[in-house]
């Protein structure tokens, strides 16, 4: 009997492991605030990891496709559901993560009998204006964050705090143009990938980078060459993939997906191939 408890956390403790290795491949996720509104941005093969949910209200994901689909319908489920019992105004990220999204994502995870669902999301909503943008993001284990300006999905906290800072440096006003938004975007997430990969290496001295971190010595950044050299290489056969939540858009959706026309021409030079 006494060992029941420690039995459940040394399992919750293996499977936190596991799942942190099922998202090291993953492709991150960034969001922000624009000059047009909101952009999402990632790369995918193949499947999407960027959609609408609501009017106002955009979504990210990494992760299994098959666990992102089956959330993704319960949250356009409830997000309707709501619409129409209630209002269009009801329906809020901050609702939508808060009662639909982390308690289903946390139940999963902690029944270590059953299968956890091996997502990450990021919810971004619209805002009347850029400082009411609102961007949250949910672990495989139901903890949430709201953040505002951007937001990121990674592999790992450390990396997605990383992305964030350098969208919030690169950022020099409230809003940046939209070609100007997509070019931070592709830099975040060209950082972000380029963390995960090297995250099972060693530091150059020879230490575990955990290491390193933990004598107070952050990793060493790579330049802007190193990250359009990685970025180059590991879109091989992938697509860039974009969204934007137009704020003047007309109507009531103000979801639009980018084209692969359109983002080609917005697109750095180096990467319009």
């Amino acid at each position: 009997m006494y060992e029941e408890p420690y039995r459940w956390v040394e399992a919750v403790g293996n499977r936190r492991q596991y799942l942190d290795e099922q998202f090291r491949q993953g492709s991150p996720v960034v969001a922000l605030s624009c000059a047009d509104g909101l952009l999402l941005l990632t790369v995918s093969r193949g499947t999407p990891k960027l959609y609408e949910i609501y009017d106002r209200i955009g979504l990210g994901g990494m992760g299994h496709p098959a666990d992102l689909e089956k959330l993704r319908f319960g949250l356009l489920e409830m997000a309707h559901t709501e619409g129409f019992n209630r209002s269009p105004a009801d329906v809020t990220g901050a609702r939508l993560m808060k009662y639909g999204l982390a308690p289903i994502i946390k139940q999963a995870f902690e029944e270590i009998f059953k299968a956890p669902h091996i997502v990450k999301i990021l919810l971004a909503e619209l805002g009347s204006k850029a400082e009411r943008d609102t961007f949250l993001t949910v672990n495989y284990d139901g903890t949430f964050e709201e953040l505002s300006g951007c937001a990121a999905l990674a592999a790992t906290p450390d990396v997605q705090k990383t992305m964030v800072d350098v969208v919030r440096r690169s950022v020099s006003h409230v809003t940046a143009p939209f070609q100007e938004a997509l070019r931070i975007a592709l830099h975040a997430w060209s950082l972000g990938s380029f963390l995960q990969q090297k995250s099972d290496h060693e530091t150059p001295e020879g230490k575990p980078r955990d290491a390193a971190q933990a004598d107070g010595h952050a990793p060493t950044l790579p330049d802007d060459l190193a990250l359009t050299a990685h970025l180059r290489e590991v879109i091989q056969g992938k697509a860039v993939e974009c969204a934007v939540l137009e704020r003047q858009a007309p109507g009531s959706s103000k979801y639009r997906a980018i084209k692969p026309d359109e983002l080609r021409d917005l697109l750095p030079d180096g990467l319009k191939g």
